[in-house]
């Protein structure tokens, strides 16, 4: 029995995109090109199942790499989870935020007018039951994409930046990736859930005419 199951890649896009680099700490700076964290929120948000978890293989820039900066209001702080504890073990506690006392005004570079292809398989988890077969997850998955269904509407980097997903038909000839070799640095590659805290995980990413590689979680690739 296969370990994995590929899936038809799927063309994700968007106005605006903002893959957050982690180092910078007060404005927002996106990475130029989507992140495989980001892929991977796309894909479950059309189909998340705890039978399943998605690999992200590679991500194909479509269109050429563009900024534009941008104000944002966003909130300064959130509920400490303290009171969260009293409240919920106690019935009653301060659980308010008043969104107008704690506003604050930031810039963020953004990318703008973006088009990505993902490519993905995903694999059975511990959580399969009886009768979770691949076939029966990539059927459902397929017909999710097809009809354009979602648990929720996946994003780009940012909630406020709504992704548009569809699926590759076969004869598009018109879907190809940029002509660009580009050195991307190191990239936030996900989260690694396998110890008892999550690990953040990078990776040297690379654009080779227009399509980054993902290597796999366990590679030497990947450092955390």
């Amino acid at each position: 029995m296969p370990t994995s199951f590929p899936v038809s890649p799927v063309l994700v896009s968007g106005e605006h995109a903002c893959f957050t680099r982690p180092e910078m700490k007060v404005e927002r700076v996106s990475y130029e090109v989507m992140t495989p964290s980001a892929a991977r929120g796309v894909l479950e948000a059309i189909l998340w199942k705890p039978a399943i978890r998605w690999v992200v293989t590679g991500i194909d820039v479509l269109k050429p790499i563009r900024w534009i900066t941008l104000r944002r209001n966003e909130v300064g702080k959130v509920i400490p989870a303290g009171s969260a504890r009293t409240a919920m073990t106690q019935g009653t506690g301060k659980m308010a935020l008043y969104v107008e006392d704690e506003r604050q005004q930031r810039a963020g570079l953004f990318l703008r007018d973006v088009a990505y292809v993902i490519h993905a398989h995903f694999e059975l988890t511990e959580n399969a039951r009886e009768g979770d077969t691949m076939i029966k997850f990539a059927e459902m998955f397929k017909r999710r994409l097809a009809k354009g269904q979602c648990f929720h509407r996946p994003y780009l980097g940012c909630r406020e930046f709504a992704a548009h997903f569809e699926p590759i038909q076969a004869d598009s000839k018109d879907i190809e990736p940029i002509k660009e070799n580009r050195d991307l640095g190191w990239m936030f590659y996900d989260y690694d859930y396998s110890g008892s805290t999550p690990t953040p995980c990078f990776f040297h990413a690379n654009l080779d005419q227009g399509r980054m590689a993902v290597p796999e979680l366990n590679s030497e690739e990947v450092r955390s």
